[in-house]
């Protein structure tokens, strides 16, 4: 029994010694530790919780000035770029709208060449024709000279019913002519008794007589033909002298004048 309680004690002994120093070890730590933690708190004392309060508000309100600045700057960023965008659809439009210009002027130029052409080809046709009808009409006029000189000197003869027949199928062919250059707008002129004009008369002689005006056309030897105002042949007459001067006419009123 005493040599168990002897060895229990002996090694309940070195048990004992280290829980000592392992006590005095916490002692010696707990004692180091402890100036420092009250050193901290006296650095840095407690914030009151309206501090903190106030603290996590400037925390927010700076993170949220961050983020608006990174939207700010992204922002105008996009902005830039939008505008250089629209300046540059701003351009193409502008240079759009002078091809369009210049297109248009050209289409209108254009469509005035080829209506000044089409007048300009219709009037020369016109006039083409109107040179043909003019060739062939005054290559008639001797024809027409000659059926009338036939029928006027038969008519001073004395005709039997057959001659008389044949003299009016030749003037009836004659009428039938004259209706052509009729419809061409080819008009006679028969100028006996008027004015003497130099214009559209071809005088082949004078006649002395007093009892007319002083240059008025006595006889006409040859028909004269215009068309559309242009004298195609001027009449052969005489022109008398030795009357009195023609009056001048007297001036046309004008339209729309009242009385």
């Amino acid at each position: 029994m005493s040599d168990r309680n002897e060895r229990t004690e002996a090694a309940a002994t070195p048990a004992s010694a280290d829980s000592e120093e392992k006590d005095v070890k916490t002692t010696v730590e707990g004692v180091d530790e402890a100036p420092d933690t009250g050193d901290e708190a006296a650095e840095a004392p407690a914030m009151t919780e309206e501090e903190m309060v106030e603290a996590a508000i400037r925390a927010g309100e700076q993170a949220a000035d961050e983020d608006f600045k990174l939207k700010l700057e992204k922002t105008q960023a996009d902005l830039a770029a939008l505008q250089e965008e629209l300046t540059a659809a701003q351009e193409a439009r502008e240079a759009a709208d002078e091809r369009a210009r210049d297109a248009q002027d050209r289409v209108g130029r254009l469509q005035a060449d080829w209506d000044n052409f089409r007048r300009r080809t219709a009037k020369e046709r016109i006039e083409e024709r109107d040179r043909a009808t003019e060739k062939l009409i005054c290559a008639l006029f001797p024809v027409v000279d000659d059926m009338e000189r036939a029928i006027e000197h038969a008519r001073a003869q004395e005709m039997d019913e057959s001659l008389s027949q044949f003299v009016e199928g030749v003037d009836a062919v004659r009428t039938k002519l004259l209706g052509v250059f009729s419809h061409e707008g080819v008009e006679p002129i028969e100028p006996a008794g008027e004015p003497f004009d130099p214009n559209v008369h071809q005088a082949v002689g004078r006649v002395e007589d007093a009892s007319q005006f002083d240059e008025t056309v006595n006889d006409v030897y040859q028909k004269g033909y215009r068309m559309a105002g242009k004298v195609l042949r001027p009449a052969m007459v005489t022109v008398t002298y030795g009357g009195a001067k023609r009056p001048a006419p007297e001036p046309e009123e004008p339209e729309g004048s009242e009385e």
